[in-house]
């Protein structure tokens, strides 16, 4: 098995936070706030709009998954102090290097998702193996 390069993580090693941040990066809400924030770039855009814009996201989700964008330094918050509050959000460079790849796998799930479907359905569908 190859070894990985420094400063490279090990997808394969249970210990590798590579895991853990893919965890993170591959959900649907992240896909979708870097998405909007990608198409605004380089303004910011205000928790509220990322909300009307990610049709089916609750508020506690949103937060949840921006805290953790800023956190991994893919995206930068600003708060203006009104109350209440309004709260800004735009992608880092880091954020902005992360839209391209997960652009191609929304275009890959759009192009696809017909197929998926039908062999869940024939999956279902099957009778159970024995």
């Amino acid at each position: 098995m190859p070894v990985p390069e420094p400063g490279r993580g090990d997808l394969f090693s249970p210990q590798c936070p590579t895991r853990r941040l893919l965890d993170r990066i591959g959900t649907k809400w992240t896909s979708m706030a870097v998405k909007v924030l990608a198409e605004a770039s380089p303004d910011e855009v205000r928790f509220a709009e990322l909300q009307r814009r990610m049709a089916g996201v609750s508020q506690k989700m949103l937060s949840v998954t921006l805290q953790n964008m800023a956190r991994d330094g893919l995206v930068g918050r600003r708060v203006e102090p009104t109350v209440p509050p309004r709260v800004h959000y735009r992608l880092t460079p880091l954020g902005l290097s992360l839209e391209g790849p997960l652009a191609m796998v929304r275009a890959w799930a759009e192009e696809h998702m017909a197929e998926i479907d039908l062999a869940n359905r024939r999956s279902e569908e099957a009778p159970a193996a024995r």
